[in-house]
């Protein structure tokens, strides 16, 4: 078991998952909170990193394209304070960190998972019912059905069209965007057979966002809704198996031979060092070793 804590949050990895727990700092991000603990199955990942820092260093772990719906849904655009994948270190922990970094990605190379795209959700998304409210509306999800409430704040002729609801077998796909400068952010679903252009202040199947401090909680209805519509892969994409063969081909046509030496040598001082086993040795070896052919 390696586990780091913080007051950011807590990390702790079995060998098959990682558990992500948000911490009680105030700096953590509202919807981190919300979401509470993430359970992230290994084959989730494509990699992790520790970068140190001067004042705080950063642990962050990338995960394989199409595994999360909540990565899906929002695009690669949540910010620190509300990304459950980054985790603030400390400086006097730096040592913690990269031994965890080092286990993760031991187990990875262990286990030969691969770092490209799967072809189904490997995260469940955000437990339903859930509801949130900012900007112009409240956007609610039970499972089966979006529910769209407007305020005070919505725009005449969109509140005039009353509240809206949203079959999940009428929605073609849903963003999150977060304002940006002098950019409104909003939460957007798209309606089969009914494609609009309109900006989200006077699209009726959008909740236009300004930046508050509630907005990022729009990004887990999102994902939510994202968890239960088809996967992307359904659209044409090869299928699991495929693609992670295609992955293999890729990666080992791209890695330097010289890194794969080096990576040799790291496994026999882990062996040397008692870290890993005989049999965990051979596995790893003769992983770096089909690489070299």
């Amino acid at each position: 078991m390696a586990e780091i804590i913080q007051k950011d949050g807590t990390w702790a990895f079995d060998g098959d998952t990682l558990r992500l727990t948000p911490g009680r700092d105030k700096n953590v991000g509202l919807l981190r909170r919300t979401l509470g603990e993430l359970v992230v199955p290994l084959r989730a990942l494509a990699g992790i990193s520790f970068e140190q820092g001067k004042k705080a260093g950063r642990l962050r772990l990338r995960l394989r394209d199409g595994a999360d719906p909540l990565l899906h849904a929002t695009g690669g655009r949540l910010t620190e304070p509300h990304d459950p994948y980054r985790l603030i270190v400390e400086p006097d922990r730096y040592g913690v960190a990269e031994y965890f970094t080092d286990e993760v990605r031991n187990a990875l190379l262990l286990d030969e998972v691969p770092s490209g795209p799967v072809g189904e959700y490997l995260l469940p998304g955000p437990s339903v019912p859930l509801s949130a409210s900012a900007g112009d509306g409240t956007a609610s999800f039970d499972g089966e059905r979006v529910r769209l409430e407007w305020n005070w704040k919505t725009e005449d002729a969109k509140a005039a069209a009353g509240t809206r609801t949203l079959a999940l077998g009428d929605i073609a796909a849903v963003e999150w965007h977060p304002a940006v400068g002098l950019e409104n952010g909003c939460l957007r679903f798209t309606v089969r057979n009914a494609p609009t252009e309109a900006p989200p202040k006077y699209d009726p199947n959008a909740v236009e966002l300004w930046g508050f401090r509630k907005d990022p909680l729009m990004a887990l209805v999102a994902a939510a809704v994202q968890a239960r519509l088809p996967h992307p892969a359904a659209a044409g994409d090869p299928a699991p198996r495929e693609i992670e063969a295609q992955e293999r081909v890729a990666s080992a046509g791209a890695e330097d031979h010289d890194a794969l030496l080096r990576r040799l040598r790291e496994l026999g001082e882990l062996h040397r060092d008692g870290v890993l086993t005989e049999e965990e040795f051979t596995l790893a070896k003769q992983a770096v070793l089909k690489r070299m052919q």
